[in-house]
Formats: structure tokens, sequence, C-alpha cells
């Protein structure tokens, strides 16, 4: 079987880590994802596509004829975070990892890759993420490694400022990066957070209706994890003549859910958009840096 990356994944990884970088690690994937299945004693079935976005994802049988996925991910994009992450939560709220694989990938159980929240009606998947969300946010495990909300924003903020002068996305970034100045001095939480919560992140399983996979981990406030899912299906919200209105009743209904502060989940939400609007600009994804920052401006 050939273990060609899905163009996703190349596209993310040479937007994300540089084009040299991803490149150099891309063309050892297949070698890398043959060796991972033979240490794992792996069935490869087929390749997941367009899969994930830092990692090429396989299904698999185990030993055993049992099912399961090999994620193979570059060192770069700390795939010993999300081990960590996945084996602190052990289950609850999210995808388990199995024994079976080693360093070169990380072995999960079987889930339904094609049913993700996203196939619900909006509300319905609202409801269902905000239960899943609200299982991961627990203590995280003593002497982490997950850096901090305040370290991650922090290198996001030094790639935005380029954007600051910008005659049209100027007031925004600066908006938005003062926001982040505001949200980070009077941050108090510190619990394990998701890192990328969204709907396409909580896929059916069988042991669970719902579970979280994809966790690009982090300690900080709970508001921070659930200011990706306000966006979703942005698309729908700018094409929608009352979008803007629905966005922040959407922040407001999440906020008090899960008990959050709105203001802070509104912050976050606002820095969040204009942080990955800013970064599809500089790759040149203009019509998907319209989509967010129209968004963003609505906050």
């Amino acid at each position: 079987m050939a273990f060609e990356p899905p163009q996703r994944l190349v596209r993310v990884l040479g937007e994300t880590y540089g084009e040299t970088v991803a490149a150099e690690w891309l063309g050892e994937l297949p070698e890398r994802t043959r060796t991972a299945l033979d240490r794992g004693s792996l069935d490869a079935e087929r390749v997941m596509a367009p899969g994930g976005r830092s990692s090429l994802v396989v299904l698999v049988r185990r030993s055993d004829g049992s099912p399961a996925a090999l994620k193979v991910a570059p060192p770069f994009a700390r795939p010993d975070r999300e081990r960590e992450a996945l084996a602190h939560w052990n289950g609850w709220g999210a995808v388990r990892l199995l024994e079976g694989a080693d360093e070169g990938g990380i072995l999960l159980e079987r889930l339904h890759p094609e049913v993700s929240l996203r196939s619900l009606p909006e509300a319905k998947a609202l409801l269902e993420a905000a239960g899943t969300v609200r299982k991961l946010w627990v203590e995280p495990p003593a002497e982490h490694g997950f850096e901090s909300v305040a370290g991650r924003t922090a290198r996001q903020a030094e790639a935005m400022d380029r954007y600051r002068a910008d005659a049209t996305v100027g007031e925004l970034t600066a908006a938005a990066l003062a926001a982040r100045e505001e949200l980070v001095a009077g941050e108090a939480e510190t619990v394990l957070l998701h890192g990328n919560f969204r709907q396409g992140k909580v896929l059916a399983g069988d042991r669970a209706p719902w579970l979280a996979v994809g966790p690009e981990p982090l300690v900080g406030e709970r508001a921070y994890d659930l200011a990706r899912l306000v966006r979703d299906r942005v698309e729908d919200l700018v094409a929608a003549s009352a979008g803007a209105s629905a966005a922040r009743r959407r922040v407001n209904k999440l906020a008090d859910s899960l008990d959050v502060d709105r203001e802070r989940l509104r912050g976050w939400t606002l820095f969040r958009a204009v942080e990955s609007g800013t970064r599809a600009l500089t790759a040149g994804r203009r019509q998907d840096a319209e989509l967010l920052l129209e968004f963003a401006g609505w906050l």
C-alpha cells in the first residue's frame, strides 16, 4: 500500500512549519509509516482522506484482528503532547490511546471518521459539543509539559503584529491584540484544554456516542477552548442575513451553558478568528481570510 500524504496535510504542514521542513518530513513519511506498522504488528486497511491536518491517519487491524487507527505525525507537531493528554483523559470524553505503537506513531481506538458533529443540525451539534468538551476540562497531570495559553498566543501575536499597519485589517488586528493582552493579564484558571476544539474534532464512537480527537493540548482557561467552536460553520453564518446577531447569540449561549464569562469568550473568539484570518492572508488563502475577518468584525 502506498502511504502518500493527502493534499490537505501537505498544505497545512507547509503553511504552519515552512515548506522546507514539511517537505523533508513528508518525503520520509511512507517509510516512517511502514516502520510504525511493522513495529506495532499492524495491518493497514486504508489511508484516511482528506485525513488530519498535522498527521497521516491510517485505519488498521491489530494482531488480534481488532480495529484501530494509527496516526503518524512529525515530531515538530508535538505528537508526544497529544499522547500525554490522551493518556491523562484515559478515554473520558476523548478517543482512547491504545498500546502497540511507539514514538513513530499513536495508536487509537477506531471511531467512525466519516461521522462528526458537523453531520448534525447546528443546535444539536453545539449541545453535543458542549457536553463533550466539558469532560476534557480537568486538572492537568503533575509536572506536565503542556504549554500555556499565554505562551502559545504570544507567538501567534508576534506573527500578527505585521498587520497592525495594514490599511484593511490593521484596526481589527490591533483590537484582537489588545483583547489578548487584557485576557492574559486577567487569566486565573488552569485546566487541561483540547486546544483546537470544534465540531469536526468530535467523532461518533461505539464506546460513547461522541468522542474528541486531535487535541493540540495546552493549559489555561476554558474560554480559550470554546473560542474556535463559536465560529464553526462560519461560511453559513456569513451567508445568513442575520449572521452577525447569530454569532453574538452563539457566544452568549455557549458561555452560559458552560458557565464561562461572556466577555472573556468574546475576546478569545475575536483573537482566534483574527489570528486565523491573518495567517490565511499570509498563506494566500484570501477567501478564507475574508470569511474569518468578516466574522471577527461582528464581535
